[in-house]
């Protein structure tokens, strides 16, 4: 008999907090393990065989610590480590989700042009995941992107209400936006990206769509838990939040509630 425990959510730092606050907040019932890969951060310019290594060591250990299904809240990760992981690593009865499929399978509801934009770290962008899961599902949908190298450092120095930031944001923008004056819809293809929204949505023309992965993700999530009734009897509900990261914790916990909207209590894990 398979033992129920909490839901695991992994990212490779601090982002993934973002889709955390949006799952908690839409499923505040269930247990709860975010683990942060701080110590080997960024996974964005990493090779393919080395992020599956890192974010398969990290997923098993979320396992060893009872978690019976894993999310991994990372663009990078799910770009190139989850298929191989869901193909050849899982054992019985444990699940891992990732966040691009949640993202692109709602994304026609948000474009009228058919033309969509794509913002990401260069690890995401060369993966090209979103324009191969979007056409899948949306052949139609002709899929733009461009990579924000400099946004995640941004993000996490706290220099989001800067000149200098919005400078960068509205270059990238209209990078993104000179591939085609038809996009309608932006994703925000990153965990970090949602905290510069007010600063993205300055430079974007009004009757374009910006979305964030979080609160679609956590949809997402609802509607797989109820379908799968399977997987969610394995859930602990007891409401409990753990927080794990391979670097400093008090680090850790300094800088999470710019991303997690609150403070919180992180234990230092040792892979």
């Amino acid at each position: 008999m398979q033992e129920i425990g909490p839901i695991g959510i992994f990212d490779s730092g601090f982002g993934g907090l973002t889709v955390f606050r949006e799952i908690k907040n839409k499923l505040p019932q269930y247990d709860y393990i975010y683990l942060g890969d701080n110590a080997r951060v960024p996974y964005g310019t990493r090779s393919f065989d080395t992020v599956y290594q890192f974010t398969k060591e990290c997923v098993f250990k979320l396992f060893d610590l009872g978690c019976n299904l894993v999310i991994l809240a990372c663009n990078t990760a799910s770009a190139k480590a989850l298929r191989t992981i869901q193909q050849n690593d899982l054992p019985a009865g444990k699940k891992v989700l990732g966040v691009i499929r949640p993202t692109t399978e709602s994304i026609q509801q948000y474009t009228s042009s058919q033309k969509v934009g794509i913002l990401a770290t260069q690890g995401t962008v060369l993966s090209e995941s979103y324009k191969i899961e979007i056409q899948k599902f949306y052949p139609e949908i002709e899929v733009f992107q461009h990579a924000c190298p400099l946004w995640v450092p941004l993000v996490e120095n706290n220099q989001i209400d800067t000149p200098a930031t919005a400078y960068i944001v509205q270059k990238d923008i209209e990078a993104l936006l000179q591939q085609s004056p038809e996009i309608d819809c932006i994703v925000l293809a990153c965990t970090h990206y949602p905290l510069l929204a007010p600063v993205i949505q300055a430079s974007v023309p009004a009757h374009i769509n910006v979305l964030s992965q979080g609160k679609l993700i956590a949809e997402s999530l609802q509607h797989y838990l109820q379908r799968h009734t399977e997987v969610e009897e394995l859930c602990s509900r007891s409401g409990n939040m753990q927080f794990l990261t391979t670097d400093d914790a008090a680090d850790f916990e300094a800088k999470a509630e710019i991303f997690f909207g609150e403070k919180i209590k992180a234990t230092h894990l040792r892979l």
